[in-house]
């Protein structure tokens, strides 16, 4: 039996290691429901380039992102430690850890996860990446497109950019 290398290296990974961040390109009024969101890029980490995959953690009364859709990506959640609110048009719905939801592009279906539990959770996003993709937020006043993918832009609903 081959005898397993001491240090991982690519294409395999240890996700620890690649370094959190808990950056977003919200616009201020919009910032503070996520900023007890920390995600490890996983995807970018081992060079995919048609779809992204994080491992994010979500601190008690934070949010995965302000309640949103998009035209033309399709997204797909799974729990894997804790406890999550999921807040869609239809209403809420608790997932726990091996649940898992997925949200098909141009379904005009807001959602988003929020912590409402004192402990952190743990959750594995996936989506692919399309280009022109469009994402709309029912709640508030904004929207927002990628081009190029790497670069998110909002807009307010009336088209006035951020």
């Amino acid at each position: 039996m081959p005898k397993a290398p001491s240090k991982t290296t690519l294409p395999a990974l240890d996700p620890m290691t690649v370094p959190e961040d808990n950056a977003t390109g919200y616009p201020a009024p919009y910032r503070d429901l996520v900023k007890g969101r920390f995600r490890r890029r996983l995807g970018d980490a081992t060079g995919l380039r048609s779809f992204g995959v994080n491992l994010t953690r979500l601190e008690p009364g934070s949010a995965s992102a302000q309640r949103h859709w998009h035209e033309k990506e399709d997204e797909f959640v799974f729990i894997l430690e804790g406890e999550l609110v999921l807040i869609t048009d239809k209403g809420e719905q608790v997932l726990k850890a091996g649940m898992a939801a997925g949200f098909p592009a141009g379904v005009p279906d807001g959602h988003h996860l929020v912590n409402r539990s004192d402990k952190p959770a743990v959750l594995l996003e996936i989506g692919d990446r399309p280009a022109g993709d469009r994402f709309h937020y029912p709640d508030i006043d904004l929207d927002g497109y990628d081009e190029p993918r790497a670069q998110s832009h909002f807009t307010h609903k009336d088209g006035r950019p951020w």
